[in-house]
């Protein structure tokens, strides 16, 4: 366990995982400076309150909390890399991430399972740890939501993490004992010089690992393989023909027989499928039971925001996946529906990267494209003649337009392969607002 008792620590970026960072460093002893770019004036009370704990706030800017004298800077998963970091960075200081801080600062360490990808891993993540919840004490969050420094004194038999590629840019001995890898598609290319460099941070999951630790990924897929095969771990492979097959019959543990019905898994989509595998091959190498896995696929229903039906009207099937936040994303959910015929609602912030494979999947199940935010011209642009396209200058336009133009047995679909943050909070925000339009049409209001 790391000792930081009298160390100044220079935190970076006071969202959620930054403020539960700083919390835990108070609580180890720690000088802490508590920095981020929004001004005092726009200070969530969270972050005022660090100041009746012991740490110094420095708002509006990071030059006074002069990083390049600190024992230690924690780096929130948002922030990029500016002048004064990287100057700290050549002094020589160690910069950690808040995973690799709670990590490091674990009472009571226990196995952890990682959960990194592109696409899928809210719901993998919830999935392992219902399996290993079973038969354990476990502790589910990282990106997904709860900080894991948060709770970095309590014990827990088994950790589960979602871990983005930002929150795995800062680690150093951070070993998963198991690491999935669910897939590397186009995203925040608007951060990573390519997409070498941004598989390389989801890959950083696997380094530390030894021939104790297991890797899992998808079979055939290269990109994932390459990345599991810079640490030492056992690696197992899920999806068609893997280690855990996927069929259109069963998804079947081939090692241990372990056999589940697609018949009986409630989440819907090969997606969830090929997410439900790997899932499977996590809790399985953790000596999960074959009952409690069957349990989950019969009770697990999913997550907000991710392709939830939200209500029907005039044969038409409104869906809320407010968190496809990537053009990946928006393409699984659009080729993932039911409904021949889709009218989607997209836009947003971009995040670089082309917007092609969503031209060629509305072309197949496009009936229409309804754009909002600053990202609407470049899909405008990029989908030219596909498919019909309007603009909205808000969410509920948005709502009013797509059910228009939808047709009885279409599908209304907020998929919006870009991020929230131009109009929203954030993605739950923008999924909120959208399934009030909807309801509101619902109710009459068409």
């Amino acid at each position: 366990m790391v000792d930081v008792s009298g160390k100044r620590v220079v935190v970076v970026g006071l969202g959620t995982s930054g403020i539960a960072a700083c919390k835990l460093l108070v609580s180890r002893g720690a000088r802490v400076v508590a920095t981020d770019a929004k001004p005092r004036e726009k200070a969530s009370p969270d972050v005022l309150e660090l100041e009746k704990s012991g740490a110094s706030l420095v708002l509006g800017g990071h030059a006074e909390a002069d990083l390049s004298h600190a024992d230690l800077i924690v780096v929130s998963p948002g922030v990029p890399m500016f002048a004064e970091l990287a100057a700290a960075e050549r002094a020589g200081v160690k910069i950690w991430g808040e995973v690799e801080l709670a990590v490091q600062s674990l009472r009571h360490p226990a196995p952890i399972v990682a959960v990194g990808g592109t696409n899928g891993k809210s719901t993998t993540t919830e999935l392992v740890g219902a399996m290993l919840a079973a038969t354990k004490n476990v502790f589910v969050g990282g990106n997904l939501g709860e900080p894991l420094a948060a709770h970095a004194d309590e014990a827990f038999e088994a950790i589960v993490l979602e871990v983005s590629s930002f929150q795995m840019e800062r680690v150093e001995a951070f070993r998963p004992k198991v690491s999935i890898l669910l897939n590397v598609t186009a995203d925040h290319l608007d951060r990573y010089a390519g997409m070498e460099e941004y598989a390389a941070a989801k890959g950083n999951a696997f380094v530390q690992q030894t021939e104790e630790d297991f890797a899992i990924v998808p079979a055939g897929d290269a990109v994932c393989l390459a990345q599991a095969k810079r640490g030492r771990a056992s690696i197992t492979t899920f999806g068609p023909g893997g280690d855990v097959d996927v069929t259109p019959e069963v998804i079947v543990h081939r090692a241990s027989g372990i056999t589940v019905s697609r018949n009986a898994l409630v989440l819907a989509g090969d997606h969830n499928a090929m997410n439900f595998a790997a899932a499977m091959a996590a809790a399985i190498a953790l000596d999960v039971p074959g009952d409690a896995i069957h349990h989950v696929a019969k009770t697990f229903l999913g997550l907000p925001h991710r392709m939830a039906f939200v209500g029907e009207r005039r044969g038409i099937r409104f869906y809320d996946d407010s968190k496809g936040t990537n053009v990946g994303a928006s393409v699984t959910a659009l080729l993932g529906a039911k409904e021949a015929k889709v009218v989607l609602v997209a836009g947003g912030k971009d995040k670089g990267g082309s917007y092609g494979p969503l031209v060629d999947a509305l072309r197949t199940k496009g009936r229409a494209a309804v754009l909002i935010g600053e990202a609407a011209g470049l899909i405008d642009d990029a989908i030219g003649g596909a498919v019909p396209t309007r603009r909205a200058g808000s969410m509920e336009e948005a709502v009013r337009i797509a059910a228009e133009l939808a047709q009885d047995g279409d599908a209304v679909l907020l998929s919006p392969a870009c991020s929230s943050f131009d109009m929203f909070k954030d993605y739950k925000h923008r999924g909120d607002v959208f399934v009030a339009a909807v309801q509101a049409i619902l109710r009459g209001g068409w």
